[in-house]
């Protein structure tokens, strides 16, 4: 589990990265990351600058409280200031240790999704490529219950849980037309890092999915991973 500063930080660089397509890649946000590095690296400078006039101005204040010149009450207030100073360049080395951490992370998940979890070769007669719609076939039977196994490898290779967006039937899909009681939604754009991993792990397991990379009128609201066969008409 990250600690609560990494979430915080992750926090961070999605939003200085909002303004990114949303096929975005590891590239794009390790530049976050890096800029949210650069503006705490700045900061701790001066932080260090700050903290050690202080520490030299409670050395002075300790030496006049002993010759009786400053009241005590000063010295306290200053050292209750250094401890404050201290603090903060703690928290701010720690932001330095998280970006790193996070950058680290993201080019690791980039290196899993192109060489730990390769897409299956286009002659595969199972896969179907498009422009805009991957498709597999699969070489295993599906069903709602292997679920748990998808969320386990995601979880375990992302640190979070799957974005599923619909397990089963929903609104948008009874409005479309479409059965999809044994079928599972992923909201993860196919050409993104996490896209990538995840359609490599269920071509690595056998299990079918149709990858959007675009809104298919009629067929898909937007991007996204579709985790099953595809699902037929309702009759």
């Amino acid at each position: 589990m990250r600690n609560v500063g990494h979430i915080a930080l992750i926090a961070l660089v999605v939003l200085v990265a909002s303004s990114m397509s949303q096929a975005q890649t590891s590239t794009d946000l390790v530049a976050a990351a890096g800029q949210s590095k650069a503006a705490s690296a700045s900061l701790l400078q001066s932080q260090e600058t700050e903290l050690q006039a202080a520490t030299a101005k409670l050395a002075e204040l300790r030496q006049l409280v002993n010759e009786g010149l400053v009241a005590r009450v000063e010295l306290e207030t200053a050292e209750q200031s250094l401890s404050l100073l201290k603090a903060g360049v703690e928290a701010t080395r720690k932001r330095i240790a998280d970006s790193d951490k996070l950058i680290a992370d993201l080019r690791a998940a980039e290196t899993a999704a192109a060489t730990k979890f390769p897409l299956v070769a286009k002659t595969n007669s199972n896969l179907l490529v498009k422009p805009t719609i991957l498709r597999y076939s699969g070489l295993s039977s599906w069903s709602l219950g292997n679920l748990s196994n998808v969320q386990s490898f995601f979880a375990a290779t992302f640190g979070q849980s799957l974005p599923t967006s619909a397990v089963g039937q929903s609104s948008t899909h009874n409005r479309l037309g479409y059965d999809h009681r044994n079928a599972v939604d992923v909201a993860l754009h196919p050409d993104s890092v996490q896209g990538r991993a995840l359609i490599g792990y269920l071509q690595s397991q056998g299990i079918p999915f149709l990858a959007f990379r675009a809104a298919v009128p009629g067929v898909a609201t937007g991007p996204h991973i579709h985790i099953g066969s595809p699902s037929h008409r309702l009759s």
